[in-house]
């Protein structure tokens, strides 16, 4: 067994011993030669569309020419996907030669503590600079202002749609949160945000003026108009201050429409010159697995969905109902989210619910995902496990779709499962 001593050294750190502060991540990149600064970045945060938006944004980069590095999190079923050169998730070989680095640099005295997120990023960078890209897409972890991609000095700076989530860290409102991300705005270059919440729209507003950033709000400067959205694809119409576009995106749903938008606003604010063809490639060729994919499995489509909190589950529902589907529904969740407002989004676009355990110590087991799904749905009932959920609706004849929804954990989880082939094939 071909042992990887770095990333075993990673996997050893406490993924959720999450420090927030940059002091740790300056002073490692700091030893390695400022990686960070050696390939331009675009930073991406957000509460939802942040790695839909980052994605896209990337492959137009590769589909105008510009070598691109993608930096999101977190992965579904490897680390290596959590750094991407062009198409390419990172070999676990090269990312273990990288994380050799960080180390050796964060060893050196005095020794710096590094984090699991810490390390990756600080090796994202290192691996971006090594290749000589001409651009880095960075998609901000948590919050924005105090977490370790907001190092990096950040062409444009871009803030997608704001929900409450992690407000133990991030504060109780949206504007506590918008707050938060509006730390990645940089003085004299374009911040790009999203919400149209007038709250939000204010705080961000404000931390232009302060920063000295150039304020772009997409509600301001866009119109979309979505034309049709099923499983395997939406279209819709953009209109920027620059031009008009006729767009399609692999990516399902009326939601990814606008996150696909946010991209383009982007990739012309980095890049004017670029033209329509090339934006119109990008979007068409990116990639974002686990946001209502779909395989399928015994003549039955299966289709996973990470929508992790309340919004993410009431833009399934809306998808739902768009496309006319009636499915069953496999849905775990963390104890910590909103599991009662996801409920009551995601149970009345469902027929059946089972309610099975993502992967994680932080979830919410089977028994109390019902007790929290039961003012929705009084006969949500608990699964063992994901198999065992699906083993039951793919033997049920009047079964024609199930989603798979709800933590990013168990969509990880089901995707392996799926690609494994011993319940069908992806399609």
């Amino acid at each position: 067994m071909h042992v990887r001593p770095h990333l075993s050294r990673l996997e050893s750190l406490d993924l959720r011993g999450m420090k927030l502060g940059l002091a740790a991540i300056d002073a490692v990149c700091e030893r390695l030669g400022r990686p960070e600064r050696m390939v331009e970045s675009v930073l991406v945060a957000g509460t939802n569309g942040k790695g839909s938006t980052a994605a896209t944004l990337a492959s137009i980069g590769e589909a105008s020419g510009v070598t691109t590095g993608l930096y999101t999190s977190p992965h579904l079923e490897s680390i290596t996907e959590r750094i991407r050169i062009g198409r390419d998730d990172i070999s676990a070989d090269e990312l273990d030669a990288v994380l050799a680095e960080v180390f050796a640099a964060a060893d050196r005295a005095p020794q710096v503590r590094v984090s699991y997120i810490e390390a990756l990023t600080a090796a994202a960078f290192l691996t971006f600079s090594k290749r000589r890209l001409d651009l880095a897409v960075l998609e901000v972890g948590l919050g924005g202002r105090l977490d370790a991609t907001n190092v990096a000095p950040a062409s444009i700076s871009v803030v997608t749609f704001i929900a409450l989530d992690h407000v133990g860290d991030l504060g109780p409102t949206l504007e506590s949160i918008a707050g938060e991300k509006a730390g990645i705005f940089r003085p004299g270059r374009p911040a790009l945000t999203a919400s149209r919440e007038p709250g939000v729209r204010r705080v961000f507003q404000d931390a232009a003026a302060r920063t000295g950033a150039v304020l772009h709000e997409m509600g301001e400067e866009t119109r979309i108009e979505v034309e049709s959205t099923g499983l395997s694809a939406t279209r819709f119409r953009l209109e920027t201050p620059l031009r008009t576009y006729a767009l399609e995106t692999p990516l399902p749903g009326c939601h990814q429409a606008e996150n696909v938008a946010v991209a383009v606003r982007a990739a012309e604010l980095l890049r004017p010159s670029l033209d329509a063809a090339a934006i119109r490639r990008g979007v068409a060729a990116a990639r974002w697995p686990g946001r209502l994919e779909s395989f399928r499995v015994r003549g039955k489509t299966v289709l996973l969905d990470g929508c992790h909190n309340a919004d993410g589950a009431a833009a399934l529902a809306l998808f739902i109902a768009r496309t006319g589907i009636r499915p069953d529904l496999v849905f775990g969740a963390m104890a910590d989210k909103d599991v009662e407002a996801m409920a009551a989004a995601l149970a009345p676009r469902v027929r059946r619910i089972r309610l099975v355990p993502a992967a994680s110590a932080r979830a919410a087991t089977p028994e109390e995902l019902t007790r929290r799904f039961s003012a929705a749905r009084s006969d949500a009932a608990p699964a063992g496990s994901l198999p065992a959920a699906l083993e039951e609706l793919l033997a049920d004849p009047s079964v024609e779709t199930i989603i798979i929804a709800g933590s990013l954990y168990l969509v990880g989880e089901a995707r392996t499962l799926l690609l494994s082939g011993r319940l069908g094939e992806k399609r």
